[in-house]
């Protein structure tokens, strides 16, 4: 189950993490590396040819800011992950901001749209531009950026995005439909 309690073991592996035992971050990362690496490579698939950052890397990053934040007390699977989304989003960002500016305004970093996300297979999203208008959403709604994060980012289900924020499966679903439309509308807006 997805959304279940964290081992014992990786739950205190966690909290050691957090308080700053190097053995307990080496311990951590075969449990958890599997699923981080099947994220950065569904990221990165979505990412337009000539993309630099290989998903070893993606995943090395992530894990590596989320032990060095110090604050690694998540205590299920989902909270876990959706702060890897929040890592993973800003390393991917972070990257495509350098790849913009080295080539002074050339090819931004794209990604393939989401299906789920935007439903229209084959087209690709600007990932800057994904990003400033999750974070002006996030200005007019937080919850429903941070719902986008989760399930965009962090690959969760609707179940797991409603556990991490706290309301019904309901709520997530309208606040994610209400996101992509609003995101459609912006990202449409600066094609």
């Amino acid at each position: 189950m997805t959304g279940s309690p964290l081992s014992h073991h990786t739950a205190r592996l966690l909290t050691a993490t957090s308080e700053g035992d190097p053995q307990a971050a080496t311990d951590l990362m075969p449990i958890v590396y599997d699923e981080l690496r099947m994220l950065a490579r569904s990221y990165l698939r979505k990412e337009a040819p000539g993309h630099t950052l290989q998903a070893t890397s993606l995943v090395h990053e992530a894990y590596l800011r989320i032990v060095d934040r110090g604050t690694a007390t998540e205590r299920t699977r989902a909270h876990f992950f959706s702060v890897a989304a929040q890592v993973m989003r800003r390393i991917l960002v972070d990257h495509a901001r350098r790849a913009r500016a080295e080539k002074r305004g050339g090819e931004w970093a794209r990604l393939e749209y989401n299906e789920a996300l935007f439903a229209a297979e084959g087209r690709s999203i600007d990932l800057v531009a994904l990003d400033d208008a999750l974070t002006t959403l996030e200005k007019l709604d937080p919850r429903q950026a941070r719902t986008v994060e989760l399930r965009f980012f962090g690959g969760l289900s609707l179940e797991e995005a409603a556990e991490v924020l706290r309301v019904s499966v309901s709520t997530v679903r309208r606040d994610w439909r209400m996101a992509q439309a609003w995101l459609r509308q912006q990202l449409s807006a600066t094609t």
